[in-house]
């Protein structure tokens, strides 16, 4: 239990209305989790605005209102506090709830369209080997240490946020890595926190059905970098177009990294092999277990931010060269034949784009490349022509299939992916709805030494289908798979 007062510190509020001196035994956004004396606070999100429940959060209980928009009666015993901004005060209150758990950790966020995964859990492998406690927040699932906490969203709600950091804080956690999407931007879910530090992966074609242009997706990703504090780092890739972009109006410090032009943390690729990656970092020729071109910009942003996070930079590039890929992300199985098959979550045209190039690094020339690959349900449908058409340009055979059709029809998916199938492409393209049929025609398709890439769902474990969700893992079908072939 806590008082309003306390709950209330950094608040900015247009009017007040009731008294100030009142318990407050918890908050809330939704209404069905409100109980006695706690506070409602009333957010217009995407799909309903919490304005609409604000009687019903009163009947079970809720004694402070917050809101944007007042409410046609007041009730006595009630304290209604009106604000700006109900998502804003929300992320506030609930750092207020859970004593401010940000201001204890060092706290680093990454943004940007692809790498975000891969680089905070490599940041949180790479300082449990250095001897600290910390902690990470990822699409995969959020760890404490090395306890496991199923993730929901890429950013979880500001109540849930605070509440982990808090865990964290309690464990004796001194750092959490965390992916910061532009919908929690949006939303607000990340205000109230205190970062240490910011890095920008990379801008591409992603997520337009909510943000509408790349105009507007662009500027989620800056407010993040806007709203640093003085106190904080923020590194971006200056080889994406956009990297500068970032820093143009940060109160933080501004740092660098780049393969190919000047940086505060320069990088050389020498080798690209299948089993690991040759790079030279700040002067120094290092092997890394990862694999492929695209995680060598992971691999620099991670080197990057522990040496501003203060460790020695000698003893990160040797820590860092021992550190395994990540699930999902370019892993990949042997057939006993000697078929090569890669599991990724490349989901965005730009992924694909990546995984495919990397593939052409690595291939001899002689091996056929099978591509299978589909699109989510409910989400941007103009990505869907663009990642068939990568798919058709650089495969030699591709399988359009299902991947999280969620509540549209699959096959509408797939035939919106077809348009982007070329006459030229036509005849190296087959679909087959059955995402399990698909990967099966995909073993039985590929011949000694050839590669089969197996996109879209990466890590995942289930299949989404009209609400459901079903056991579905790409990388133990393709096991299975292996292992009745021998």
């Amino acid at each position: 239990m806590k008082t309003l007062e306390v709950l209330l510190n950094g608040i900015e509020f247009l009017k007040f209305t009731g008294p100030v001196q009142r318990p407050v035994a918890g908050i809330a956004f939704d209404s069905r989790a409100v109980k006695q004396d706690f506070t409602f606070v009333a957010v217009k999100g995407t799909q309903q605005d919490g304005h609409n429940y604000i009687e019903r959060a009163i009947a079970s209980g809720a004694r402070v209102i917050v809101y944007e928009d007042q409410p046609a009666e007041l009730q006595e015993e009630v304290t209604y506090i009106k604000v700006k901004d109900s998502s804003f005060t929300l992320g506030i209150l609930a750092s207020n709830w859970f004593g401010n758990p940000s201001n204890s950790l060092k706290l680093v966020g990454i943004t940007g369209t692809n790498g975000k995964t891969t680089t905070v859990t490599l940041l949180h492998k790479l300082f449990r080997k250095l001897g600290y406690h910390c902690g990470v927040l990822s699409t995969i699932k959020n760890r404490i240490d090395e306890e496991e906490i199923p993730s929901t969203h890429t950013t979880p709600d500001a109540i849930q946020l605070n509440e982990l950091l808090s865990h964290m804080v309690e464990r004796g956690c001194s750092h959490c890595f965390m992916e910061v999407s532009s919908h929690s931007v949006v939303q607000n879910r990340v205000s109230g926190l205190h970062f240490s530090g910011g890095i920008f992966s990379n801008l591409t074609h992603d997520h337009l059905d909510f943000h509408k242009t790349f105009d507007v997706y662009l500027k989620a990703k800056k407010r993040f970098f806007d709203e640093l504090p003085a106190s904080a780092f923020a590194l971006t890739n200056i080889d994406d177009r956009n990297g500068r972009v970032m820093l143009q109006n940060t109160k933080a410090s501004k740092n660098t990294y780049s393969f190919k032009s000047l940086a505060d943390f320069k990088g050389r690729v020498i080798e690209t092999p299948l089993d690991g990656l040759n790079l030279e970092i700040d002067g120094k020729d290092t092997w890394f277990r990862l694999v492929g071109e695209f995680n060598a910009y992971n691999l620099m942003a991670v080197y990057a931010s522990a040496v501003l996070l203060g460790e020695d930079r000698e003893e990160v590039l040797t820590t860092l060269s021992s550190l395994e890929s990540v699930e999902g992300r370019f892993d990949y199985l042997r057939s006993p034949n000697g078929t090569i098959a890669i599991v990724d979550y490349a989901h965005t045209p730009d992924a694909l784009k990546n995984v495919l190039e990397t593939i052409h690094d690595l291939r001899t020339g002689a091996e056929t490349l099978i591509t299978v690959v589909g699109c989510g349900g409910d989400r941007d449908r103009s990505k869907r022509p663009v990642m068939a058409e990568i798919a058709g340009r650089m495969s030699d055979k591709v399988i359009l299939t299902s991947d999280n059709p969620r509540s549209e029809d699959p096959e509408s998916i797939i035939n919106e992916m077809m348009t982007g199938i070329g006459p030229d492409l036509k005849k190296k393209v087959i679909s087959i709805t059955d995402r399990l049929q698909a990967i099966r025609t995909a073993c039985m398709m590929a011949q000694a030494g050839d590669i089969i890439l197996v996109a879209g769902k990466g890590h995942e474990k289930y299949q989404d289908i009209a609400g459901v969700k079903h056991p579905f893992d790409d990388k133990a079908i393709l096991s299975e798979i292996f292992t009745q072939n021998q």
